[in-house]
């Protein structure tokens, strides 16, 4: 955002070839758009683009992602409710001099177009979705074509269940795939055909939930598909769209193809497409599959071949069966199996085929040793002798491919960061691959480097005392870090990778450029617990610390899944709060216990199938190691506090240790598992008949009856129209409370979804947490 703006907009900045040793670089960032307004008039959003925003924690406006194709030098993104596109100079570097002015991109659809992707096989295309259907459009001559026709454009639900190339709630919420289409990057040999591969969705039995509407003059409920734990999921397959064009690119036929048999012949108990793309050559589409249970994954190459212009039920589907060739099927290149859950990741990086007969590609597994860390693989294919037929039924292991080998790059007790958008950078030429990892200490992320063939001595580029987030360079002679540590704001570095040729492993980081916070940092701390594991936590010592003083402290939790809290990194912008309740006289705690990540698959797995019954011991056992350590934690005044995850512990602190915690302050808290999802609800518990005794543990709303009965110790927060842990949730755990005669607070938003975005709603909660505990603590 430029300084004083609300507004994300495009910015760059040009590094310069040589620099002078004694100055200090700070790069300048120029507007690429010229007088560019982004959000649209009023600032509403559409539902679609509301609902994104939601599931990708956004809280910026503007322009919030871009599609780039390097080539030609496109920009594609959405603004202002349109799509709008620009050029630069492409492989000959920006054009200098003013700013570009966008072009809107014309269309006939109504409603808003969302996901656009340029064609890397033809920047003139490209394509994206409307009303839950795909279109594809040639920016140049401004052909528009409609691909799919699932969707019937109703604005009743309940019987219009089907979309195309759209990403679920689930898969967006708890798989962090937020697109469901993906170009081919390259047209097939010779031809002038693009092609798509696209999931296609049938939610019909998927329950209906509705949510109030956060339009006043509507009064009535948004309705939305939400697959509960043990519910029906949506039925998916994959399909692909072709699109035949002259040689000036005007589209002359579009079709779409399916897979020779349904989706569920072919892979039987395939619950989850986590990830999809397409190998660099565009001979294979892959993707990644799982079952329910989120123990089994599966890599699938898919051959375009695979794909027929005729479903099983069309009377011509013998015709096209029999002309496809020999050998066409899947080929499942590598299994993962666990008995405690599988972390989806972003790490797959396939090398172009050099033999038809194997396949070599880079790869991240943790339920191997625990621990996330890069093999490079190679998959033998091994065609079977497959007639297609409507008869047919592939037994377990008709497509699984033998492996011929897996080498470890990276092994130990760390992590090589894979979650989250994480991404690999590979250098074929000097066979090196760069990764971010945890090797020095599960509190810092740094940037390393080994070799793939053969693996060996792994490199640590970055420097150790800071956390660090990194980007390395297309022709791999820089990276840029954007690091902080705990007492530092984050700073931007770019450095240049100087040495021998000869020796690319060692190359060292130059320091090149930079780009341009009453703040007391946490301490961070570590202790021994009795489950055998060293837990980490921060502490902010309270600001007018007087020697034989006690201060009422809060314990700050999340304490699930997917999340660490607690690292060496710059905690002033999102945990400000934590510092301003310092300044104030408190002492803040944070502890990141079992459950948390970044510490290995048995840590984050001491969860499975009992959530809520292990996190609070931990969370105590830290409060009383801090408590002993630094004297001045009064622990006859603690309170807990949490959102979301943190909310539910928050709840389970004063249900199970009322003696530890005075009060709990629990934000958008889940109460009973059996109405939250599936995707996350299961990998973790499994489904709930198969694990009555953990569900009823771990939802609060059933135990309430251990809740204090004194007032003002309990403080609820939610968001009204919340659509991922609905207001369902504090609806039912408040009708236990008043059964069971128990007193409670509760704070209701409105207008707030999952997150609070609107800042007049963020003010009064600030404003709120601190009445409560000036009051009660």
């Amino acid at each position: 955002m430029p300084y004083g703006s609300r507004e994300n907009s495009l910015l760059y900045s040009e590094i310069p070839k040589k620099i002078r040793k004694e100055a200090l670089l700070v790069l300048s960032w120029k507007q690429m758009l010229d007088h560019f307004q982004a959000t649209p008039h009023h600032g509403v959003y559409s539902r679609e683009e509301e609902l994104l925003r939601e599931r990708k924690r956004l809280g910026v406006f503007g322009i919030t992602s871009y599609d780039y194709h390097a080539q030609s030098g496109l920009f594609l993104f959405q603004a202002s409710n349109s799509l709008f596109y620009c050029r630069d100079g492409g492989q000959n570097g920006f054009i200098q001099g003013a700013p570009m002015k966008p072009v809107e991109i014309k269309t006939q659809c109504s409603g808003i177009r969302m996901d656009p992707k340029i064609s890397p096989g033809d920047p003139s295309f490209i394509a994206f979705i409307n009303n839950n259907d795909l279109w594809v459009t040639n920016i140049e001559t401004g052909e528009e074509r409609q691909l799919t026709f699932c969707h019937k454009g109703l604005n009743n639900v309940k019987e219009d269940p089907k979309s195309a190339g759209v990403a679920t709630f689930v898969i967006q919420e708890e798989f962090d795939r937020f697109t469901g289409y993906w170009w081919s990057p390259a047209a097939p040999t010779g031809s002038r055909t693009l092609q798509l591969l696209y999931e296609e969705v049938d939610e019909s039995e998927v329950e209906i939930i509705h949510v109030p509407s956060p339009a006043l003059e509507e009064r009535k409920a948004d309705v939305y598909r939400y697959p509960r734990t043990g519910s029906k999921n949506p039925q998916i397959s994959l399909k692909l769209a072709e699109i035949r064009t002259d040689q000036h690119g005007k589209m002359i036929s579009a079709q779409n193809k399916e897979l020779v048999l349904p989706f569920t012949t072919l892979f039987p108990g395939v619950e989850y497409i986590a990830r999809a793309g397409w190998t660099k050559d565009g001979k294979f589409a892959w993707a990644v599959l799982l079952d329910r249970s989120q123990q089994k994954l599966q890599l699938v190459l898919l051959p375009p071949a695979l794909f027929i212009a005729a479903s099983v039920e069309d009377p011509q589907w013998e015709e096209h069966v029999e002309a496809m060739p020999e050998g066409v099927q899947p080929f499942i290149i590598y299994e993962e199996l666990t008995d405690i859950w599988i972390n989806v990741h972003d790490i797959f990086y396939p090398f172009i085929q050099t033999t038809n007969d194997k396949i070599s590609f880079l790869w991240v597994n943790e339920s191997q040793t625990g621990f996330c860390h890069l093999y490079r693989i190679a998959s033998l294919f091994q065609p079977g002798c497959h007639q297609w037929s409507r008869e047919y039924s592939p037994a377990e292991d008709d497509f699984k491919c033998q492996i011929e080998e897996e080498v470890a790059l990276t092994n130990g007790e760390w992590e090589v960061l894979a979650r989250h958008g994480s991404k690999i950078w590979v250098n074929e030429e000097t066979k090196l691959v760069y990764f971010q990892g945890t090797k020095d200490t599960p509190l810092e992320h740094h940037l390393y480097v080994v070799s793939y063939e053969p693996p060996g001595e792994i490199v640590r580029l970055t420097k150790p005392g800071f956390s660090h987030s990194c980007s390395v360079s297309q022709n791999f002679d820089m990276f840029i870090s954007h690091y902080s540590n705990v007492s530092t704001p984050p700073c931007v570095h770019v450095y240049k990778l100087t040495g021998s040729d000869s020796d690319p492993l060692h190359k060292e980081p130059e320091f090149w450029a930079s780009c341009p916070a009453d703040y007391v940092p946490p301490e961070i701390f570590s202790f021994p617990a009795s489950s055998g594991f060293r837990l980490y936590g921060m502490l902010y010592k309270p600001h007018n610390l007087k020697p034989g003083k006690k201060h009422p402290t809060i314990l700050f939790v999340y304490g699930g899944p997917q999340v660490q809290l607690v690292n060496n990194s710059y905690k002033g912008v999102k945990y400000l709060r934590l510092n301003t309740l310092a300044s104030l006289g408190y002492a803040v705690v944070v502890i990141d216990g079992r459950g948390s990540c970044q510490r290995g698959l048995k840590f984050e797995g001491a969860l499975k199938n009992k959530m809520g019954q292990v996190e609070i011991e931990d969370q105590v056992e830290g409060l009383q190691y801090v408590a002993e350590k630094y004297k001045f934690i009064d622990m006859s005044r603690v309170a807990i506090h949490g959102w979301s995850y943190g909310g539910f512990l928050s709840l389970m602190g004063l249900i199970h240790r009322p003696n530890i915690f005075k009060v709990a302050i629990a934000g958008a808290p889940v109460t009973v598992w059996m109405a939250y999802d599936t995707g996350y609800t299961e990998r973790y518990m499994d489904v709930p008949e198969n694990n009555q005794q953990g569900y009823e543990a771990g939802s609060v709303a059933l135990h309430v009856d251990k809740l204090p009965n004194e007032p003002n110790r309990l403080l609820i927060l939610h968001g009204f129209l919340d659509e991922n842990v609905h207001f369902f949730h504090t609806n039912f755990l408040v009708s236990q409370l008043i059964r069971a005669g128990k007193p409670y607070q509760l704070q209701i938003y409105p207008n707030e979804r999952h997150s609070i975005r609107c800042p007049e709603s963020g003010e009064h909660y600030e404003i709120m947490l601190l009445y409560f505990l000036q009051q009660h603590l």
